[in-house]
């Protein structure tokens, strides 16, 4: 199978090679591509070299599948292209997310959804992808009405950019800010762009993705998103409101029996989940599993995820595994 990776040395494109020789993805020519600007470069991929590329190249020579990572403006102008020439796209920016006719995908939740019609498929904003992994099997047991989520999310949800000011600002240095505050030692409710209804990017894509995920436009979302200064790993307090009564040793079993969830719940030994915790893991840990003695038949809990991972690369590589198993494609 000839594979292409399109922002290949960014955060997350790093982390998708790393994901794939992890998971023995079947890799017979990997094709990396880059901006113009890392033109010239070399990655190592299972302990071989590879010269990056660029747009046109890569379309000549037709891989089977490219996973995008490279933000939104390089995957409106070029995932088109590549998808008309017959390669299937899993884009990870927000370019496509919400296009009706775009499947967004979690595979543990609705790859069943997928079909040899599909080429170009869009990876959820990774706050939602591990919101909806909790969600998915309650939602389906109980019927959720509402859900208010307040994230805390990790400077590498924004970059290489917001990392490096985290860092120079633990150390002391004066540099570039990729955020408008100082984050280290502070935090603030901010993560994307405000718009005209008062909440920013990043709390309607909590909105937005989820309903198309679970199929459940009723489905009402009240989110705030914060960022921390925490380098990996996003956290999110939920609070779920369902549609009728539930018992907690259910909710516990449900949760058990999801597959990629893990439960870190044992407050009388202090486990519960934390980003330190999910750092360089697959899983979405959930813990602090209380009913919610303020309304009736509602739920609290707590769900931590590695953003890079799940959030991002993880999932990706999920949905090629699933397109090469499921989905007759030209490898």
């Amino acid at each position: 199978m000839k594979l292409a990776v399109v922002g290949v040395t960014g955060l997350v494109g790093r982390i998708i090679l790393k994901v794939l020789g992890e998971r023995s993805f079947p890799v017979d020519q990997l094709i990396p591509v880059v901006s113009s600007k890392s033109e010239g470069q070399s990655i190592q991929f299972r302990e071989q070299e590879f010269r990056v590329t660029d747009h046109l190249q890569a379309i000549r020579e037709k891989p089977a599948i490219a996973i995008f990572s490279a933000g939104g403006d390089v995957s409106r102008e070029w995932a088109p292209r590549y998808a008309e020439a017959g390669i299937r796209v899993i884009d990870n920016s927000s370019a496509w997310r919400m296009d009706p006719v775009i499947p967004l995908i979690v595979p543990e939740i609705n790859a069943e959804i997928l079909t040899a019609d599909d080429y170009l498929i869009a990876n959820p904003n990774c706050s939602t992808i591990q919101l909806v992994m909790v969600l998915a099997p309650l939602h389906a047991r109980y019927s959720i009405k509402r859900v208010v989520v307040s994230t805390y999310q990790s400077v590498t949800g924004t970059g290489a950019k917001a990392v490096r000011q985290l860092e120079n600002e633990r150390k002391g240095i004066v540099g570039e800010m990729a955020y408008p505050y100082p984050i280290d030692l502070n935090l603030f409710p901010h993560g994307g762009a405000f718009q005209e209804n008062g909440y920013t990017a990043e709390e309607m894509k909590l909105v937005n993705e989820t309903r198309k995920i679970l199929d459940a436009s009723s489905i009402m979302v009240s989110p705030t998103v914060v960022r921390v200064p925490v380098m990996v790993g996003h956290s999110e307090a939920v609070n779920i409101e369902f549609a009728r009564d539930f018992n907690l040793p259910e909710i516990y079993s449900i949760l058990s029996d999801t597959p990629g969830l893990t439960i870190q719940d044992d407050i009388q030994n202090n486990i519960y989940p934390m980003p330190i915790l999910a750092e360089g893991l697959d899983d979405v840990f959930v813990g602090r599993i209380r009913r919610d003695e303020s309304l009736k038949n509602a739920l609290n809990l707590f769900i931590v995820s590695d953003n890079l991972r799940k959030g991002a690369a993880t999932n990706a590589v999920q949905i090629a595994e699933y397109l090469r198993k499921y989905v007759e494609i030209d490898q």
